[in-house]
This record gives structure tokens, sequence and C-alpha cells, in this order.
């Protein structure tokens, strides 16, 4: 395709223009529009990362580590260093992707303030659980200060109770549950974080299968997910368990996308990890969107 002196156009650049990024499959958050995009929503004030922990994955940085043999014993566990903070754009994308304008969302691990504050900040109606007091009053602050007389609402308390006493349908679910044990977030006996796996998953299924419920006829549910190792190096299959919690429910996947993150450490991680027990080292989630019929 030519524009109207004859110079070629890309496709790609068309796309972004109608979507924001292009809606392929494989999601890439290194390439300049997402990085500046994310760049002006964190100029906003974001902090997801307050009311957390620092380092919640309790791994050292590397040159902390009092020997290679102390370091690689983390790495194979498959822990990352520091404490992960949610992406506005993807936030966005999925808001205006999947949700009607103006809708209502419902987030059952709301977690940090990202996306709360991304969603009523671009019209939405934004309705956050989470299980930690200070995490909920870190996100309201910033609400009031990024958006005065508009905050999301955030509520305290375990989702698996929470979601129980709601009257109200929403058009959109959206959420990144805890990864089972790969960031522990609290020491209270309802966070999901300090669970053993196969208790984890009953009241990770549990949760799903009340949120499910309020969601409207018609609309999607997304959740943001990946793959954990368990203490001897095997996936657990989190992925598939999140999937068969909702299609159980009887949503039916609709999309299943890589998001694609920055290398970061990783190329340090992969000489040790991979030359050694032969495990490769992730830089994805999986984007996982579902219908309700």
């Amino acid at each position: 395709m030519k524009d109207l002196f004859g110079n070629e156009i890309i496709e790609d650049v068309l796309l972004r223009d109608k979507f924001i990024e292009p809606p392929f499959s494989v999601l890439d958050t290194r390439g300049g529009n997402w990085q500046g995009r994310k760049r002006a929503w964190l100029a906003k004030g974001l902090r997801s990362e307050i009311g957390r922990g620092e380092n919640l994955t309790h791994v050292m940085p590397m040159k902390s580590y009092n020997s290679e043999n102390m370091a690689q014993e983390y790495y194979e566990k498959g822990k990352e260093v520091g404490t992960s903070v949610f992406d506005p754009v993807l936030t966005e994308l999925m808001y205006r992707w999947f949700c009607p304008e103006g809708g209502t969302i419902l987030d059952p691990f709301a977690g940090g303030s990202v996306r709360g504050i991304v969603a009523n900040y671009l019209g939405y109606k934004y309705t956050g659980i989470e299980l930690r007091e200070e995490q909920v009053l870190s996100n309201i602050e910033q609400g009031d200060t990024i958006l005065p007389g508009n905050t999301p609402e955030w509520l305290c308390g375990d989702s698996d109770k929470v979601l129980e006493i709601f009257d109200r349908q929403f058009d959109f679910i959206f959420s990144c549950p805890p990864y089972a044990d790969l960031e522990v977030y609290s020491d209270l006996p309802d966070d999901l974080s300090n669970m053993d796996y196969d208790n984890f998953i009953i009241k990770y299924r549990s949760i799903i299968k009340k949120a499910g419920k309020l969601l409207k006829r018609g609309a999607y549910a997304c959740f943001v997910v990946g793959e954990v190792r368990d203490k001897d190096g095997y996936y657990y299959d989190f992925v598939g368990d999140t999937k068969r919690a909702f299609t159980d429910l009887g949503l039916k996947l609709y999309n299943d996308a890589v998001l694609l993150n920055s290398v970061g450490t990783a190329s340090m991680r992969a000489n040790r990890i991979f030359g050694s027990n032969k495990k490769l080292v992730k830089i994805h989630q999986n984007v996982l969107v579902f219908k309700k019929i």
C-alpha cells in the first residue's frame, strides 16, 4: 500500500493507528511504540510497587550473592530478582480491545495500582479486591492523587469471601493472579502465595468460579499468567490449570497470546541455568482471554 506521495505504508503502522499495537498473538513489550507509551503512563505518577516489599521474590541482586552456587540455586528455581510491576500498556490494550466503552471491570487479584488507575483514567469503572490493607491504602492514595474525584474502587478482603456477597455484574474481568509462590506477598493465612500448590489451586479455582458468575454473557475475561517451577524444577502447569478453571466454569478460551518481555538479566541467568541444567530462561507470560457464552 502507498500513500498520496507514492511512499510505502508499513502495515504495522496502520494497525497501531487503529489498535495502538498490532492485535497479534505475540505482544512485544520491547518495541519503541510500546516503551514510549509505557513511559507516558508512568509519567502520570503510577507507582505500582508501593505497598509491597521491595524484593518479594526474596532473591538477592547478582552482586549480593556470596557464591556463584548460591546465585544458581535461586535462578534455577525460576525466581526473578526484585518485585514485578504490571505493565500499563498491556492494561490499556486489554481494556480497549475487550471492554465496552465506559464498562465495568472486576479484578479479583488487584495487587498494585496500575490496573485500577489506567481503567478509570480511560473512562471505565474499576473494582479491585486486594487482601492486604497496606496495598489497598497505597492504591487509594495514588488514585486520589492522579485521579482526584475519580478514584478506582479498591476493596480490602479475601476475594473468595467478598465475591460471595456481590450482587452486580461486570463487563470485563481482568487480573494477574499470584504465580503460586513465585512472589510471597504476606504471611496472611488467606494469601494464596503462602499455600502449597494443591491448596493454592483449590482456592484459585473457587475465586475464578465466583468471579465468572458475575461476568455478563458475551463478555470477556482476561488473566495474565506465567508458568512456575516446583522445588524440583518442574513446571506445575499453572497456565493449563488456569485454562481448566475457566473452561470448567463454562467460559471458552477465545485468545491465547504471548507477552514478550525485555531480556534484562535473562542473558546472565541463561549462562548459569541452561549451561548446568538445560532449563530455558522464561522471558514471556501468557495472556489468556475467555468468553462467556
